[in-house]
C-alpha cells in the first residue's frame, strides 16, 4: 500500500505543469511568512491602541479596497496574463509587511492592511487562475490540497514555531516583541517575488483579438447559468471566517482566555497539523466521490472549533480548537475546486475576479459588524454568528448546487 501511494503521488506530480509547481512553492513560502505573523497580528494592532470596533474597521477597509480592485484584476489577468498581475500582488504584500514593521500607531496599520488585502487578493486571483488552467478535474482537489499541505501544513507549522521563539527572544507578546516578525516576513516575500519573476511563464489564456470591453466581458460570464449567481453567495459566505473569525481568534484567546505566546503559537501550529494529516487524503477523496460529500463531512469540525474556543476551560482546549480550526483550510480549497469547475477556462480570470469582489465586499462589511458585536454584545457572539451564517445560508445553498466533479468544457483537459 505505501509503495502504491508513493507511485500514485509521483505520477501525479510528474504530469503537472511547471507553472503549477511554481505557484505551490510561492504559496508555501508566503504561508510561512503569514503564519509567523498571524498569531500576533490582531494583538499587535490592539497594542497600538485599537479597540474591537477599530480592529474590525482596519480589516474592513482593507477588504473593501481589495474587493473593488478584484473585478478589474480578474479582467486584466484574462487579457495581459497572470504573471504581471501576480508580481504586482506580491509587491503590495511586501509593502504591507514593511508598513506594519514601521507602524507606531494603529491608524498606520490601515495602510498596511489595505496593502496586504490588495496583495493577497491579487496574488490569490493570479494563483487561482493558473491553478484553474493547469489542473484538470480529476486532479484539481488533490492539487489544491497538496498546496495546502505544504503551505498551511509543513511550513504553516514552522511559521508559528519560529515566531514563538522570536517573540520570546524580543521580550514577549507586546509591540516590540512582535515587530521583528514583519521584517522577516518582508524578506521572505521579496524572495517569492524573485521566484515568480524568474520561473513562472508569461502565458495568456484569452485568444489574441478578444475584445477589451470591461463591462461586456464581465457580464458575459454570467451567461453560463443560474448556478453562477447562487455560487457568488456560497463563495462569499465561505470566505467570511477570514474577516469575521480569524482576526478575532487570537485576541479572544489572549485577552479572554489568558493564552500566552506559547499557547497562541500552538493553536496555529495545531491548525497546520490538521492540514498535514488530512488535506491530501481528503483531496483525493473529493476527486473520487465528489466535492460536496467531503464538504458535508468536514465542515462541522470548524463549527465545533468555534464553540470549543468559547467554552475552553483550560489552555489544552484552546489548542484543540486551533487544530479543529485547521479544517477551514481544508474545506475552503475543496470549495474552491467547485468554483473553478463552473465556467470554461477562457472565463477563469474574470470569474474568479467577480467572486473576489463579492467575497471581499461581504467580508469587509462583516468585519466591521464583528467589531461592533465584540464591543457591544460580547466577544463570544462573533464566533456564534459565524456558525449561524454557515448553517442557515451557506450549507442550504451548497446542498442545492449540482456536483461539479465530472463537469467538462471544451477547453478542459
Amino acid at each position: 500500500m505505501p509503495a502504491a501511494l508513493l507511485r500514485d503521488g509521483l505520477s501525479f506530480l510528474k504530469r503537472q505543469q511547471k507553472d503549477w509547481k511554481v505557484t505551490v512553492l510561492r504559496t508555501s513560502l508566503d504561508k510561512l511568512a503569514y503564519q509567523m505573523v498571524f498569531p500576533y497580528l490582531s494583538i499587535y494592532i490592539v497594542a497600538l491602541g485599537a479597540s474591537g470596533i477599530q480592529l474590525g474597521l482596519v480589516n474592513s477597509i482593507g477588504m473593501a479596497v481589495a474587493g473593488i480592485f478584484a473585478l478589474f484584476t480578474g479582467w486584466l489577468i484574462d487579457h495581459v496574463g497572470s504573471k504581471r498581475i501576480y508580481l504586482i500582488g506580491i509587491g503590495f504584500m511586501a509593502v504591507s509587511y514593511l508598513t506594519y514593521g514601521l507602524a507606531q500607531d494603529w491608524l498606520v496599520t490601515i495602510i498596511a492592511m489595505m496593502a496586504y488585502w490588495l496583495g493577497f487578493s491579487t496574488s490569490v486571483q493570479s494563483c487561482a487562475t493558473i491553478c484553474g488552467h493547469c489542473l484538470v478535474n480529476r486532479d484539481r482537489a488533490t492539487g489544491m490540497m497538496i498546496c495546502e499541505t505544504v503551505a498551511a501544513g509543513l511550513l504553516g507549522m514552522a511559521g508559528p514555531m519560529l515566531a514563538t521563539w522570536l517573540v520570546a527572544l524580543f521580550g514577549g507578546v507586546h509591540v516590540d516583541g512582535i515587530r521583528p516578525l514583519f521584517f522577516l516576513g518582508l524578506l521572505i516575500t521579496l524572495g517569492t517575488f524573485a521566484i515568480v519573476l524568474m520561473q513562472l511563464s508569461d502565458q495568456r489564456y484569452v485568444r489574441p483579438g478578444t475584445g477589451a470591453n470591461f463591462f461586456k466581458d464581465v457580464s458575459e460570464v454570467f451567461k453560463g447559468g443560474p448556478e453562477l449567481k447562487k455560487w457568488v453567495v456560497i463563495g462569499a459566505t465561505t470566505q467570511l471566517p477570514l474577516g469575521m473569525v480569524f482576526p478575532f481568534t487570537q485576541v479572544f484567546a489572549h485577552t479572554v482566555k489568558g493564552a500566552n505566546e506559547f499557547i497562541l503559537g500552538a493553536m496555529v501550529t495545531g491548525s497546520a497539523l490538521a492540514s498535514i494529516l488530512f488535506a491530501i487524503p481528503l483531496g483525493r477523496l473529493a476527486d473520487r466521490i465528489g466535492r460536496k460529500k467531503v464538504l458535508y463531512m468536514i465542515t462541522p469540525f470548524f463549527w465545533v472549533s468555534n464553540v470549543l474556543l468559547i467554552f475552553a476551560p483550560a489552555p489544552g482546549y484552546l489548542v484543540l480548537a486551533g487544530i479543529l480550526q485547521g479544517f477551514y483550510f481544508i474545506y475552503a480549497p475543496i470549495t474552491g475546486a467547485i468554483e473553478r469547475e463552473l465556467v470554461p477556462p477562457q472565463y477563469m480570470g474574470r470569474w474568479i475576479g467577480i467572486n473576489r469582489f463579492f467575497k471581499m465586499g461581504l467580508s469587509a462589511g462583516m468585519a466591521v459588524l464583528a467589531g461592533v458585536i465584540w464591543d457591544k454584545m460580547g466577544p463570544e457572539y462573533v464566533f456564534i454568528a459565524s456558525v449561524a451564517i454557515d448553517l442557515l445560508i451557506r450549507m442550504p445553498l451548497l446542498i442545492s448546487l449540482p456536483e461539479t466533479l465530472h463537469t467538462r468544457f471544451k477547453a478542459d483537459g
